[in-house]
């Protein structure tokens, strides 16, 4: 294999988050307004193209990858690109093929991503109350979700819940999500609400539920012990001794997690984002489509890109205003 990717700050880079299309189902009021203007089709990188951007970073030394959104699985014929991937899990080049999904297609893809080699799905799902649902997605059906993660756990695919923390909403539905992906054998992941994109008229600060504050819940009711665990990832992992279970935390407003950051994000036109709480990004389509039959210019323009990769991004809710916030929406850089 050739170098593998180091930043400037010394970190491996082994961990790719790539968004397939910024199109979704829903309209999820801390995601994007309900009147969503996407790409056109022709600027996104095609599935032959996104198949030699990744196969590019895994030959770099990426090992895991995510693919996400918008809702990756209703990008048309998306499962020819994990199908794809999988030579690369069969070779051994890549660990881990794995996606961040609304969950609203999985009845529909589960067997067929079990078959190209996905093993573990992250299903984002903020309430079990099927108006509360309607209400937050604006556009889901609640329904079909749980159709979805009953059709994934049939097909084999460990299920992971992840959960906006959002003040006022699901706060009063904190143990009745526990035991639900208790009796499931689901972890359950809570992230706090990040400032990306316009989304309208809601209020980032109104929504903003600080993720001490759900802990110190959570220890009111469990036997609650920190975990030393890594994925890799931003999440910080406790066990419920009463139940077994592991729950994450990813805090990027109360706990910075930049100092182990391993990943980058590639959106669905082949920007290229080094961190998600930063504008900076490196424009890797043209280095794609202009040397069709060689692969160095592409790796050039990726080591330079990592090279720019910042120490840490600069969310910030403290002084009871929204600082650090992206202009782009979650689903364009990828979540």
């Amino acid at each position: 294999m050739t170098q593998p990717l180091i930043d400037p700050f010394h970190r491996p880079i082994s961990y790719l988050r790539v968004s397939v299309t910024d199109r979704c189902d829903f309209r999820c009021v801390y995601c994007m307004s309900e009147n969503m203007s996407f790409l056109p089709k022709k600027e996104l990188l095609t599935l032959e193209e996104l198949d030699r951007m990744c196969s590019t970073f895994i030959n770099l030394g990426v090992e895991k990858l995510r693919i996400t959104g918008g809702e990756p699985l209703v990008r048309r014929d998306i499962m020819r690109f994990f199908q794809g991937m999988s030579r690369h899990l069969e070779s051994g080049a890549l660990k881990e093929l794995t996606l961040t999904t609304n969950g609203s297609q999985l009845e529909k893809y589960a067997e067929g991503l079990y078959a190209a080699g996905v093993r573990r799905v992250n299903v984002s799902l903020d309430t079990l109350d099927e108006t509360k649902f309607a209400d937050i997605t604006r556009w889901g059906r609640l329904p079909q979700v749980l159709k979805g993660i009953d059709a994934a756990q049939k097909a084999g695919l460990r299920v992971k819940i992840n959960a906006v923390a959002l003040k006022g909403f699901n706060d009063v539905e904190l143990l009745t999500i526990t035991k639900w992906c208790a009796e499931r054998d689901m972890d359950l992941t809570w992230i706090e609400v990040m400032p990306m994109g316009d989304i309208g008229n809601e209020d980032r600060l109104d929504q903003y539920w600080k993720l001490d504050d759900l802990r110190d819940r959570l220890r009111e009711h469990y036997t609650v012990t920190d975990l030393p665990d890594s994925t890799g990832g931003p999440a910080r992992y406790v066990r419920l001794e009463e139940t077994g279970q592991r729950i994450g935390f990813i805090t990027p407003l109360t706990h910075n997690f930049c100092e182990s950051c391993n990943r980058v994000r590639l959106t669905c036109t082949g920007e290229l984002f080094m961190c998600l709480g930063q504008e900076d990004n490196a424009d890797l389509r043209a280095a794609l489509r202009d040397n069709p039959d060689s692969e160095a210019p592409l790796e050039d323009a990726i080591r330079s890109a990592i090279l720019l990769k910042p120490k840490g991004h600069d969310f910030d809710y403290s002084r009871q205003s929204v600082d650090g916030k992206m202009s782009r929406h979650m689903s364009h850089t990828g979540g």
